[in-house]
């Protein structure tokens, strides 16, 4: 099975090819990664990166058998771009789309913490997005909030690593990833895939409205 992977809620815009055995639970490979890091062009980046992915790989699209796309928590519009791209890819292809937490990706693909791991990613307006992990599993999160009040918060949740763009904050040893790569985005969603499951409908995660609003009703205008 071959799966595309996508992501762009970070800076990061992620492409990549991850070949997915039907039959071993542990054999997947990944065929091909494209990474480039400008967070105001993810709509211009990632469609030519995934056409680069599959070149890289040796694929058309036409061979791919499923989507994998991060959800966030991420900004509105980079955040969008992903999702739109992935849901038009799989519905062009009539292939499934698997949305997967972008945190949780990271955290997959964390080298071995030795402990409770953090996953913390920026979030702009001063604050970062995190969740917290034990054993490869997500305990809380995410969440989205300043990183003095997620300091503050590291002695509970007995943290002893960090991944992520914004891990060194957090004053814990930093572990990579800095952002999702293709390889943690479908081993979050492996088991759905090799049963076939059918995906719900892709919810992002943007733990906060966006700065865009609908403006108002238009003032009278005086005729005095």
């Amino acid at each position: 099975m071959l799966v595309l992977a996508l992501d762009t809620a970070t800076p990061a815009v992620t492409a990549g090819i991850v070949e997915v055995a039907p039959d071993r639970a542990d054999a997947t490979a990944t065929l091909a990664v494209r990474v480039t890091r400008d967070a105001r062009k993810h709509g211009e980046l990632l469609m030519p990166e995934a056409l680069a992915a599959c070149a890289e790989a040796g694929v058309a699209l036409a061979d791919i058998d499923a989507v994998v796309v991060g959800t966030g928590p991420g900004p509105f519009t980079g955040l969008r771009v992903g999702m739109v791209t992935a849901a038009a890819l799989g519905d062009a292809l009539d292939v499934p789309v698997h949305g997967v937490c972008s945190l949780d990706a990271i955290a997959a693909e964390a080298l071995d913490a030795g402990g409770p791991l953090l996953v913390v990613t920026d979030a702009r307006r001063r604050e970062v997005y995190w969740a917290a992990y034990s054993g490869g599993v997500q305990i809380t999160g995410p969440h989205v909030e300043a990183p003095a009040a997620l300091v503050a918060r590291i002695p509970e949740l007995g943290a002893v690593a960090a991944a992520g763009a914004c891990a060194a904050g957090t004053g814990l040893r930093v572990v990579a990833p800095e952002a999702p790569g293709p390889a943690g985005l479908v081993a979050c969603a492996v088991d759905a895939l090799r049963a076939g499951v059918r995906p719900g409908p892709l919810e992002p995660l943007y733990l906060r409205r966006p700065d865009a609003v609908a403006p108002g009703p238009r003032k009278p205008v005086g005729t005095g």
